[in-house]
């Protein structure tokens, strides 16, 4: 009998976890159902055959219907509190801006339920009155009728009463609160705010005409915090020419942890932080890992600490078939099209259509629209965004530190900044730039089947005829 390889059952035992999350939304699994079997199955995985094959299958599925019903039971909780009203206890991870109504609005987790101290799951997003400010960190006490929600909140509390209870002073919160008004004051608006998005993927303070400008060219992606931003910080550490590689990984560890730190623990940065860690720690042992594996390992551990990204965090998705296209898609093309690694500028141009290859379907399906200039505007703007985070960091360093004579360091980040926004703005200036296009459940997943196909025929092709350019992927 065929023997599989172990990536292979390791691909499909995390691909199993997260068919398990899904399933859980419908089927509910207790434990005691499955974990019998748990010996049996490990014994038999030596054989690496496809029996166990389907014991893996087995194995993950299980696991994951298991992860996925305590979660449901946690949700069903938030759903029987629907329209009633209440007293929840809970922790800041947004600093709050001003909503409709001018309310306070912010995004909060950990919550409790007062007065029964009754833990609620999931993450709220929370409008109210009687606070100048909500810093992220601080600890609300929030009163007022909750609702639930789909997508990467569950639950919602608007026009409440609010207090904070306790202050968060973390050197995390006051080192990025600190570092937000040094680039205030060494830039003036938008691109000042346009500078925090691109360094930390801060969004709460730039213009809504700029949001929409990004959104109608395809842009939107750079001001969110993602892994774009870490690869920046890892490749400019390897630049750095440290003595050892050990002191390169220790140096990239930290501005990973500094940097999560600093932006939170949203879904694309936690999966961004564990795939580049496990990309350095490779690295540092002289090792490889497939993306395949590299992205189902990553999908599956961030859905089992918490499934809510798994049911419905658009973000979560986006960013997984963004580093599909980039890490799987993209070096396919360059094997079959150059015989070389291809320049940058053109790296960049296949990179970005094969991200925006695998996220255009569930954004067609979700938001109903399609940029008609994206793929330019990308070519354009994204190989400017390592300069403009340098300079901008440059900037809010100085106005932190020297706040006096800052302009003149901010200058460069100024000109540069400014530059790329005229271009947006220009770009989205043309005439029916967005178009309003959608798509069915049926055509998206059929999509998503008809290129699987096509890479599996192509990474037959590479394989065979040119095992030395494949050998990189």
């Amino acid at each position: 009998m065929r023997r599989l390889r172990r990536t292979t059952l390791i691909t499909a035992g995390c691909l199993s976890i997260l068919a398990g999350l899904g399933l859980a939304r419908i089927v509910s699994f207790s434990p005691s159902d499955w974990l019998i079997f748990l010996w049996p199955i490990v014994l038999l995985l030596k054989r690496k055959n496809l029996t166990a094959l389907f014991l893996v299958v087995l194995l993950g599925i299980g696991v994951g219907l298991w992860r996925g019903t305590l979660y449901m039971q946690k949700l069903g909780q938030l759903r029987q509190l629907t329209g009633q009203q209440v007293i929840v206890q809970a922790m800041a991870t947004s600093d709050s801006v001003y909503s409709s109504g001018n309310q306070m609005e912010f995004t909060a987790n950990k919550s409790v339920l007062i007065p029964q101290q009754q833990p609620l799951a999931g993450s709220f997003k929370i409008s109210g009155f009687g606070v100048h400010m909500v810093y992220r960190g601080d600890t609300v006490r929030v009163a007022g009728k909750l609702y639930a929600m789909r997508g990467s909140n569950q639950a919602r509390i608007s026009y409440a009463q609010l207090a904070v209870v306790q202050a968060g002073h973390s050197w995390s919160s006051d080192l990025s609160r600190r570092f937000s008004a040094g680039m205030q004051n060494a830039l003036p608006e938008p691109q000042s705010s346009f500078g925090m998005g691109l360094l930390i993927g801060q969004r709460i303070n730039l213009p809504e005409l700029i949001t929409a400008e990004l959104t109608a060219v395809g842009l939107v992606h750079i001001v969110a915090v993602s892994g774009y931003n870490l690869t920046i910080l890892i490749r400019g550490v390897q630049r750095l020419r440290l003595r050892s590689k050990y002191q390169q990984l220790a140096v990239s560890l930290v501005l990973i942890a500094t940097f999560i730190t600093i932006t939170g623990f949203s879904a694309s940065i936690v999966r961004a932080a564990l795939v580049s860690s496990l990309s350095l720690w490779a690295w540092y042992y002289g090792r490889r890992i497939k993306p395949a594996v590299l992205i189902g390992f990553a999908a599956a551990l961030t859905g089992m600490i918490n499934p809510f990204y798994v049911w419905g965090d658009m973000s979560w998705y986006l960013s997984f078939l963004a580093f599909f296209g980039v890490m799987i898609i993209a070096p396919i093309i360059q094997a079959r099209l150059f015989k070389k690694s291809p320049k940058i500028l053109t790296s960049v141009l296949i990179e970005t259509l094969s991200a925006e290859l695998m996220t255009l379907p569930i954004i067609m399906l979700s938001f109903n629209q399609l940029s008609m200039v994206a793929l330019l505007a990308n070519v354009m703007i994204v190989p400017l965004v390592p300069v403009a985070m340098l300079l901008a960091a440059i900037a809010g360093t100085a106005g932190m530190l020297i706040p006096q004579v800052a302009g003149w360091f901010a200058l460069p980040a100024r000109l540069l900044l400014t530059y790329m926004l005229d271009i947006i703005h220009l770009l989205a200036s043309i005439p029916s730039v967005l178009m309003h296009l959608s798509i069915s459940v049926t055509y998206m997943l059929a999509f998503y089947i008809a290129v699987l196909m096509v890479l599996l025929v192509a990474h037959k092709h590479i394989k065979n005829k040119k095992p030395a350019d494949f050998a990189r992927i």
